[in-house]
C-alpha cells in the first residue's frame, strides 16, 4: 500500500522541551493504524501536527507525496484530515443535530429537516442519540457518539480517533469497531489511539508504539502481544500486576457503615435505590451507561439533587442530610472525582500549583481566603510527588498536560480537601497501563489508610481487580452485591443486563 501520511524526522517542543523527537511515522492508505504509548508518549502531539491544532518545531510531513504544513484544523478538514478528540470540542449550547451539521448549514435550515437527517445518519452508525437534545445534556458516551458521527459525516481520507471507546459500553463499541472496518473498506485511513490495548491488537493492521516522545517499536499488528506492546511503553511488563488480583487476596474487614442511602431517586434515572459505605473498604459500582450509577453518586456529593418529595434519604453516620451544593458535602467529608476532567475537574487555564490551591481554598483547608504563595507552592510539590504528575515544569498550565497527568491532578484536587468518603467516577478513563498502576495503587493506599472509596467503572477487569464489594446498577437501582470470591465477568455483566 501506497504511503498516505508521511513524517520524516519531525520534532515539536515546547518551552525548548521536546515533546516529539525526529520521529518517522508512516499512515498507509486503506489501513487502520493503531498508535500506543504512556500519556506524555506524544502520541496526541504526534497527531495534531497532522491535522493543523498545532505546527511541528522541524522535520517535514508528507500527504500523498506532497509537502504539507496545515495552520488550522479547518485547513487539514478541507485537505481531507479529521481528528476525533481524546476530550470533546462540541458547542454545548447546542443540539445533537446543529452539532453534527455545524460549518455546513444552508442559508435557510428547517430544524425539523436538520433532526430528521441527523437522526437517520445516527441511526445508520447504530448510535443511539437523540438529535434534538443538548449537547450539554449527554454523558460522556454520548458526547463521544457525536464527536465520531461528526468526523464520519465529512467523509474525509484521514479519521484520527484518540481515545474513541474509552466512554462506550461493550455494545456501542462493537458497533463502533463494525464502523471502523466499513471505513477502512472505503478506503479511509485510520489512525487509532488507546489505552485498551486489546482493541489495538484486535482491530489494527499495523501498530507504533512511543515512548518519551520517541517511536521504540513499529510493527504489522501479528508480531505483537499484550506484554510486548507494554514492555515497549513501559520499559518493564506489568501483564503480571495490572488488573489482577493476588492468588489468595481476601477483601479488606468491613470497617464501620459510614454512609447508607435508602430508596433514593431523581426523576426516571435513579428509581429507590439503597446501598451502603462502609469505611477501610473499595466499594465497585459497575453498571452500563444510564444505569443511574453516576447519578446516584452525584446525590450523594450534592452534585445533583434527589426527588424533594419521595426522594429518599442519604444518612451520613446515621445523620439524615440533603446537600444543595457539593461545597457542604465537602465540609462533611464527601469527595466526588468527575468522569469528565476536562468539564468539571479542573482550570485548564491555570497551572498545576494553582488549581491545587484552589481546591484547597474551596474546602476551608488552606490557611485563608488570601492567597499564600508558599503555601501554594508547598501543597503543589507535595501532592505532585505523591501522585507522580509529570509536567514540563511545576507551573505548567493543567491543559498543557498529557490525559493521565490532568487525571492525577483531578485526584490531587479532590485529596487536598481532606476527605473521609471518596468517589472515583472512572478514575483511568483516558490513562495509559503506567499510570493506571500508580492510580490503583494509590487508590488501594486510601482504603487501607481507613477511607471509605466508591470507585465507579465501566472497566470489568478494574473492579474486579480494586474491590472489596462490588455493586452491580441497573435501570436506576442497585440490583446486586457481590464479593470478590463469588464475582465472575460473567455473573456481574448478567446482573447489569438482565
Amino acid at each position: 500500500m501506497n504511503a498516505l501520511i508521511e513524517m520524516r524526522q519531525v520534532t515539536k517542543a515546547y518551552r525548548g522541551v521536546p515533546a516529539v523527537t525526529k520521529v518517522d511515522f508512516v499512515l498507509r492508505e486503506g489501513e487502520i493504524h493503531a498508535l500506543l504509548g504512556e500519556n506524555g508518549a506524544g502520541k496526541s502531539t504526534l497527531t495534531k501536527m497532522m491535522c493543523g491544532v498545532t505546527l511541528p518545531t522541524s522535520g517535514e510531513m508528507f500527504l500523498s507525496g506532497a509537502p504539507f504544513r496545515f495552520e488550522t484544523p479547518a485547513e487539514a478538514l478541507e485537505n481531507g484530515i479529521a481528528m476525533v478528540f481524546q476530550e470533546t470540542s462540541l458547542v454545548p449550547s447546542m443540539t445533537v443535530a446543529q452539532n453534527l451539521y455545524l460549518g455546513d448549514e444552508r442559508l435557510f435550515n428547517r430544524i425539523r429537516g436538520l433532526n430528521i437527517a441527523a437522526q437517520t445518519f445516527l441511526q445508520s452508525l447504530n448510535f443511539n442519540v437523540n438529535p434534538t437534545a443538548l449537547v450539554s445534556a449527554l454523558g460522556a458516551a454520548h458526547k463521544q457518539m457525536v464527536e465520531i458521527a461528526r468526523a464520519v459525516r465529512k467523509k474525509v481520507r484521514v479519521i484520527i480517533f484518540d481515545e474513541p471507546t474509552a466512554a462506550l459500553t461493550p455494545e456501542e463499541k462493537h458497533h463502533f469497531f463494525a464502523l471502523v472496518r466499513r471505513l477502512k473498506q472505503s478506503g479511509v485511513s485510520i489512525i487509532f489511539i488507546s489505552h485498551a490495548l486489546e482493541e489495538a491488537l484486535a482491530i489494527a493492521d499495523r501498530i507504533t508504539v512511543l515512548r518519551d516522545g520517541e517511536i521504540v517499536a513499529s510493527d504489522d499488528a501479528g508480531a505483537f502481544d499484550r506484554d510486548r506492546i507494554i514492555r515497549a511503553m513501559v520499559g518493564r511488563s506489568l501483564s503480571g500486576s495490572l488488573y489482577r488480583r493476588e492468588a489468595g487476596q481476601a477483601a479488606r474487614p468491613v470497617g464501620e457503615k459510614v454512609l447508607s442511602v435508602q430508596n433514593v431517586s431523581m426523576g426516571s434515572i435513579v428509581r429507590n435505590t439503597s446501598f451502603s459505605i462502609y469505611s477501610g473498604q473499595v466499594t465497585g459500582m459497575f453498571g452500563l451507561i444510564g444505569s443511574g450509577r453516576t447519578e446516584a453518586a452525584k446525590i450523594i456529593a450534592g452534585v445533583a439533587k434527589r426527588n424533594f418529595f419521595n426522594g429518599g434519604e442519604v444518612r451520613l453516620h446515621d445523620r439524615s442530610v440533603r446537600y444543595r451544593v457539593p461545597r457542604q458535602a465537602v465540609a462533611d467529608g464527601i469527595v466526588y472525582v468527575t468522569e469528565d476532567r476536562k468539564l468539571e475537574g479542573f482550570f485548564e487555564t491555570m497551572t498545576i500549583p494553582e488549581n491545587l490551591y484552589m481546591g484547597a481554598l474551596a474546602a476551608g483547608t488552606a490557611g485563608g481566603m488570601l492567597v499564600d504563595m508558599a503555601e501554594m507552592r508547598a501543597i503543589a510539590a507535595e501532592w505532585t510527588r505523591t501522585l507522580n504528575v509529570r509536567a514540563i515544569n511545576p507551573n505548567a498550565r493543567v491543559i498543557e498536560l498529557s490525559g493521565g497527568n490532568q487525571q492525577k491532578v483531578v485526584i490531587a484536587k479532590s485529596l487536598v480537601q481532606k476527605p473521609k468518603i471518596i468517589i472515583f467516577d472512572e478514575p483511568t478513563r483516558g490513562v495509559d497501563v503506567g499510570a493506571i498502576a500508580e492510580i490503583h495503587q494509590f487508590i488501594n493506599g486510601l482504603a487501607d489508610q481507613g477511607l471509605a472509596v466508591v470507585v465507579i467503572s465501566s472497566y470489568l477487569p478494574e473492579i474486579m481487580n480494586l474491590s472489596d464489594r462490588i455493586l452491580v446498577c441497573r435501570s436506576g437501582r442497585v440490583v446486586e452485591e457481590f464479593g470478590p470470591d463469588e464475582a465472575t465477568e460473567e455473573k456481574i455483566m448478567y446482573a447489569a443486563v438482565h
